[in-house]
């Protein structure tokens, strides 16, 4: 499974090789892809991260989020190895995209696939897209496309920005509020496998510029979806907008397939999202 790969050591991996690093959208893309055949579903592990997320559990179909756990650690041995071209320090998710062209079974057995698929000049810096599939007996059933940010200095125009740098427009309908523990981000940790320390303890945040610990972001999706119950075959476009301080309280507001997270005291946006059925 891809609990096969420990975080830690490539966390620290990739902050070893951070300095080293002249991000640019002309580097060289190591052609890498991983594998992990016959990854199995951890059914206690599943429950954990269902119950941090607020999906139901027991289900059969897996959250539309999950495949996304299954390979961050393939993800994470690609971004921290010596040849790909961004730091891992400071490296920002900015925004994802998934199509799920069928509900995915917890007893199915998922082969996972993981590539950078390129770079692109950002106005505040060098974007990378990082692609991950997943397959079941040798058919396309779910992907990924996460972008990440490695913000420098850079000279004249871009010729791709981000729909993060727009304030979103007017806000949708309200539906919820949710007060954060400062836990979140040790509880979710746990269960996806992402302990990366700007979540987990204030302590830990403040030495990455952070006032206090924030909120996975891949977090705030999953417990957006999860106010949307059970999917079958949609397309999710995802943008992070600003960090989610925790102990804190958002506002979960949506309008048909829009929806997005606020800051209730002060209105911030943090996550824009639509969920689409595939036609």
């Amino acid at each position: 499974m891809a609990e096969r790969y420990l975080m830690t050591p490539l966390l620290a991996r990739g902050a070893l090789f951070s300095p080293f690093k002249r991000p640019r959208p002309d580097a060289h893309v190591p052609p890498t892809r991983l594998v992990l055949p016959d990854v199995r579903i951890d059914l206690d592990r599943l429950a954990r991260y269902e119950r941090i997320c607020g999906f139901a559990t027991g289900a059969d179909a897996l959250p539309v989020t999950y495949p996304h756990v299954l390979g961050f650690p393939l993800a994470m041995r690609i971004m921290a190895s010596r040849s790909f071209p961004l730091p891992l320090l400071g490296l920002v998710h900015t925004s994802i995209e998934i199509t799920q062209r069928r509900a995915l079974g917890a007893g199915e057995a998922y082969e996972l696939g993981v590539r950078v698929a390129g770079l692109e000049p950002h106005r505040r810096g060098t974007q990378a897209c990082v692609v991950t599939e997943a397959r079941v007996d040798g058919e396309l059933v779910w992907e990924s496309r996460s972008v990440y940010l490695a913000r420098h200095r850079t000279n004249g125009e871009p010729t791709s920005t981000s729909p993060r740098d727009s304030d979103g427009g007017e806000p949708l309908p309200v539906r919820a509020e949710w007060r954060l523990g400062g836990d979140v981000g040790r509880r979710y940790g746990a269960a996806s496998g992402d302990r990366n320390p700007i979540h987990l303890h204030a302590l830990t945040a403040r030495l990455f510029g952070f006032p206090r610990a924030i909120a996975h972001g891949m977090w705030t999706v999953a417990r957006c979806l999860a106010e949307q119950g059970a999917q079958d075959a949609v397309r999710l476009h995802a943008d992070f907008k600003a960090p989610v301080l925790l102990p804190g309280t958002v506002t979960y507001a949506a309008d048909g397939p829009a929806f997005e997270l606020r800051g209730t005291d002060t209105g911030r946006l943090h996550l824009t999202g639509d969920l689409q059925p595939m036609r």
